[in-house]
């Protein structure tokens, strides 16, 4: 009897699992420090996502090139099914903050930050090197298969040091 009961409870997991739903997120966190990306839903985090970054994460990004993925407030302003990765949450960097400091220094902001997957051409393996994107948050594509179900867009990030 008792094996019986088991498999009952062992067969109806999975039913329930298909049945779950997640919940839309309403932000983003990102800790760069922590390579950590935490999506939270009504103010309580729901997942999180170790995160690769650029080659030189540290700091603000400065301008084009630097290999640095912005600090601040952001939205989730387009999303991207075609793109050099498998899937994309475009990123609204630069803000006029950002436009006006690179004016300043009379350098080009950079562009094109982007949460995304890993590229095409990749043979995904599970696991992913810490620093490879230009300065954009890289996951693995099964992650962004997640993000993608509940991002939408107009999503809030903010990205920490």
């Amino acid at each position: 009897m008792r094996c019986v009961i088991w498999l009952i409870l062992l067969i109806g997991l999975p039913l329930q699992a298909a049945w779950f739903v997640p919940p839309e997120v309403d932000l983003i966190v990102v800790e760069k420090a922590r390579h950590s990306l935490m999506l939270y839903h009504r103010g309580k985090p729901i997942k999180r996502y170790w995160i690769a970054l650029g080659p030189n994460p540290l700091g603000h990004k400065q301008q084009q090139g630097d290999g640095r993925t912005p600090e601040g407030r952001y939205t989730i302003d387009a999303r991207r099914s075609q793109s050099r990765f498998y899937k994309a949450l475009h990123i609204s960097y630069p803000n006029g903050d950002d436009l006006a400091s690179a004016k300043a220094r009379g350098v080009h902001p950079g562009g094109d930050i982007l949460i995304h997957g890993q590229p095409n051409d990749s043979q995904e393996q599970g696991v992913q090197s810490s620093y490879w994107t230009n300065g954009c948050i890289g996951l693995l594509n099964h992650e962004m298969d997640e993000l993608w179900q509940v991002i939408q867009v107009g999503t809030p990030i903010e990205i920490r040091p």
